[in-house]
C-alpha cells in the first residue's frame, strides 16, 4: 500500500450534478489557474493577485504543521475572492480527505482531525490536529523469486541474507511512506548491484491496520539471471594505445557483474591521466551469459603542464613545475617530469611508467636529484631506480633496484664522520606494499592503512657492506560519539655493521607538519656535537588525535578541532631511543580538494611553541 500526493486537476461535469456544485467546480478551476500563476507555471495570469478569500490556519505540531500548510489543496482555493459559505463547506468536507491522507503519509492513520471556520467579514478555516500514535511496523516479509531464490551458491546466499538484514524499516520502527519507499529502493539496489542486473520489485505490499496502528509490510524482489560480462567496446580512443582502456579497467570476459568493480574501473580510467573522462555500461538488455560491455572515454591532451605556488611551515615558500607527457615517442611510455624550488628541499625528478601489462604491473624509471637543508646541515641526494609497480583498489605494490648517493656540507665546520652525516652511497633491491581500507577518502570516518618496506642492499662508500631495511606504518581511524578518534604508528630500522656507511635516504629522522609537530622539520635525530642533528638507523612514532566537527545551527560545519599528542624518538641503539612529545590543537577545514589543517604544538623536549599547516590526506 502506498500514498501518492496529487497536483494536477480535472474539470468535468456529471449527470445529476447541482447547479451549485458545477458552479464550485468551475471556481476551482479558476483557483487552481490562480495557484499556477503564483507558481510561475502561467506567467499570463500574474496580471494581477486576487485578495484572499479566507485565511489557513494550521494548528499541529511540526512537522505536521509544515507538511499540511505546504500541500493541503485547500490552499489553493484561497485566491477565488467570492466564495459563498456554500462553497466553503464543501471545500472543508473535501479538505478533511485531503488532510488524512497526507497524515497517513507520515504513519498517523486514526488522528483527531477538526476543521472549522472561525471569523467574520473575513473567514478563518482552522484545521487543527491531534496526530496520536504513530503506525509502527509489526512484521517484515522479504521473499525472492528467480535465481537468487532457486541457487544454493555461496554469493547469491549472502546476497540474500544482506538484504534482509540490511533492510532500513524493521519491526518496531515509525512507518511513514518515505520510509516505505526509501527502503524498497535500497533493497532493490542491493540487488541490482551484484550478479542480478535485470532484478526488479514484483510485489510490495504495506497491510495497515488503523485499529491498532501497526503495518505488516511484504516485499518480493525477483533476480532474473546472473550476468556475466561479456566483450568490451571502446569508443573515443585516438591518441593513445586501445589496450590502455582494458588494461586499465581490469573487466575480463566472463567476470560475474558487479557494480562497484565497474564504479572502481571508471574511477581508474578518469584517474589514469590518459582520459579526461570515462563512462562504463553494461547492457542489460544483452545476453546475460555475455553482456556486453561500452566504455567511452574522452582522451587527455598529449601534454600537460601544471604551475604551483604554495606554502609550508617546514619548507617556507615554494614553487612547482609539473609536466606531464603522456606518450614519449618510439617508447609509448609516459613521462613526469617536476622541480620544485624551495629553501629548505628543492629537488628535480623525473619517471617514465609503461602501459600496464594484462596483470596490471608497469615498468617504471626514476630519477631524482635533491637539496635537504636543515639549517645545519646541507645534503645532496641523487637516486635512480628502476622497477615495477600495480595499483589495484585497495593495495599499492612496488618492486625496485636503487642506486642512491648522499653527499654532505658542514657550514659550521664541526668535526663529522660520514657515518654521522649519513654521507655515502649504495644499491640496494627493495619491496614496498601499502593497504588502504578506509570507508572513504580524503575524509575517511572509520577504517585502517598499513603499509610495509622491505630492502636489503650493498653500501658501496668505503668497505662494501650488506645491509637491511625495514620500515612499517600504520593509520587506524575509529568513529566515536562525537568526532572520530586517529591513531599513527610508525617504526624503522637499518640492520647492519656500525661500520657501513649507509647514504642518508635509507636513515631516519623525524619531526615536522606530518610526523612529530612540535618540532622542526626532521628536527628529532642522532645528536651530534654543536646541537647538530643527524639521521639515525632506528625510528618510533606515535600520534593520537581526537577530531570533533564544529556545529552551525546544530548541524556537523566543514570546520573541525582537533586536540593530538605526536611522540617520535631516533637514535642507533635501542637503549637511546627517548622520545620527543609534542602536544597541542588546531582547526581543520574540510575543502572541495581535501582536508587543510592549522595547527599549534607545543615541544616539551625544545620548550617552543611551532606553527604548522598541512593540507590534502595521504597515507
Amino acid at each position: 500500500m502506498a500514498w501518492t500526493k496529487s497536483v494536477g486537476f480535472s474539470l468535468r461535469g456529471q449527470r445529476g450534478q447541482t447547479g451549485d456544485h458545477q458552479r464550485l467546480m468551475k471556481r476551482c478551476f479558476v483557483a487552481h489557474c490562480a495557484w499556477l500563476a503564483l507558481a510561475g507555471l502561467a506567467p499570463g495570469l500574474q496580471a494581477q493577485q486576487p485578495t484572499p478569500a479566507f485565511e489557513l490556519v494550521v494548528r499541529a505540531p511540526e512537522p505536521l504543521r509544515a507538511l499540511l500548510e505546504r500541500h493541503l489543496e485547500l490552499r489553493r482555493y484561497r485566491q477565488v475572492s467570492d466564495l459563498d459559505d456554500a462553497e466553503i463547506a464543501r471545500l472543508l468536507v473535501l479538505a478533511e480527505k485531503d488532510a488524512r491522507e497526507l497524515l497517513a503519509t507520515q504513519g498517523y492513520f486514526s488522528p483527531d482531525l477538526k476543521i472549522s471556520r472561525e471569523g467574520g467579514d473575513k473567514p478563518v478555516i482552522v484545521v487543527a490536529v491531534t496526530p496520536g500514535e504513530a503506525a509502527k511496523v509489526e512484521d517484515v516479509r522479504i521473499d525472492f523469486e528467480g535465481e537468487i531464490a532457486a541457487t544454493a551458491e555461496r554469493d547469491a546466499v549472502a546476497q540474500r541474507n544482506a538484504i534482509r538484514t540490511g533492510w532500513e524499516l524493521p519491526v518496531g520502527q515509525s512507518f511513514t511512506n518515505d520510509r516505505w519507499d526509501s527502503a524498497k529502493s535500497t533493497a532493490l539496489k542491493q540487488l541490482v548491484a551484484r550478479r542480478y542486473l535485470a532484478g526488479k520489485v514484483n510485489y510490495s505490499l504495506a497491510d495497515v491496520d488503523a485499529a491498532t496502528q501497526r503495518v505488516r509490510l511484504g516485499l518480493r524482489l525477483e533476480s532474473g539471471p546472473t550476468y556475466h560480462l561479456g566483450p568490451m567496446k571502446v569508443s573515443g580512443m585516438e591518441r593513445y594505445d586501445p589496450v590502455l582502456v582494458p588494461r586499465l579497467a581490469r573487466l575480463p570476459e566472463g567476470m560475474v557483474y558487479d557494480q562497484e568493480k565497474i564504479v572502481q574501473a571508471q574511477l581508474r580510467l578518469a584517474g589514469s591521466g590518459y582520459f579526461e573522462s570515462a563512462f562504463i555500461l553494461v547492457d542489460p538488455e544483452g545476453d546475460p551469459a555475455a553482456a556486453p560491455v561500452q566504455v567511452t572515454v574522452r582522451e587527455a591532451p598529449l601534454h600537460k603542464l601544471v604551475l604551483g605556488v604554495g606554502f609550508t611551515t617546514d619548507g617556507g615558500p615554494r614553487l612547482t613545475a609539473e609536466h606531464t607527457w603522456n606518450r614519449v615517442p618510439g617508447i609509448g611510455w609516459r613521462a613526469l617530469t617536476k622541480l620544485q624550488a624551495e629553501k629548505k628541499n628543492p629537488f628535480a625528478q623525473t619517471e617514465w611508467m609503461a602501459i600496464p601489462d594484462p596483470d596490471g604491473w608497469r615498468w617504471a624509471v626514476l630519477a631524482r636529484a635533491e637539496r635537504l637543508d636543515d639549517d645545519r646541515i646541507v645534503t645532496h641526494g641523487q637516486r635512480l631506480r628502476v622497477g615495477k609497480l600495480v595499483t589495484d583498489d585497495h593495495i599499492d605494490r612496488n618492486v625496485y633496484v636503487q642506486y642512491e648517493r648522499a653527499t654532505v656540507q658542514n657550514p659550521r665546520n664541526v668535526v663529522l664522520t660520514p657515518l654521522d652525516t649519513g654521507a655515502g652511497s649504495a644499491v640496494s633491491v627493495n619491496y614496498v606494499w601499502t593497504g588502504r581500507y578506509f570507508d572513504s577518502v580524503p575524509y575517511p570516518n572509520r577504517g585502517y592503512g598499513l603499509g610495509v618496506e622491505f630492502g636489503g642492499g650493498l653500501t658501496l662508500a668505503g668497505d662494501r657492506r650488506p645491509f637491511q631495511r625495514t620500515q612499517v606504518r600504520w593509520m587506524g581511524i575509529k568513529p566515536l560519539e562525537k568526532g572520530r578518534l586517529q591513531l599513527r604508528a610508525e617504526a624503522g630500522a637499518v640492520f647492519a655493521n656500525s661500520q657501513a656507511r649507509i647514504p642518508a635516504s635509507q636513515l631516519f629522522r623525524t619531526g615536522g607538519d606530518t610526523s612529530v609537530r612540535g618540532y622542526k622539520y626532521l628536527g628529532i635525530g642522532v645528536p651530534l656535537p654543536d646541537n647538530l642533528v643527524g639521521p639515525g638507523r632506528l625510528m618510533a612514532v606515535g600520534s593520537v588525535e581526537w577530531q570533533r566537527p564544529l556545529l552551525r545551527g546544530g548541524l556537523p560545519s566543514d570546520l573541525e578541532h582537533t586536540l593530538f599528542v605526536d611522540a617520535g624518538a631516533v637514535a642507533d641503539h635501542v637503549r637511546d631511543l627517548r622520545p620527543h612529545v609534542g602536544v597541542g590543537t588546531g582547526i581543520r577545514w574540510r575543502s572541495p580538494v581535501g582536508p587543510v589543517e592549522g595547527s599549534i604544538a607545543y615541544g616539551v623536549k625544545a620548550r617552543k611553541l611551532r606553527l604548522h599547516f598541512t593540507a590534502g590526506f595521504v597515507f
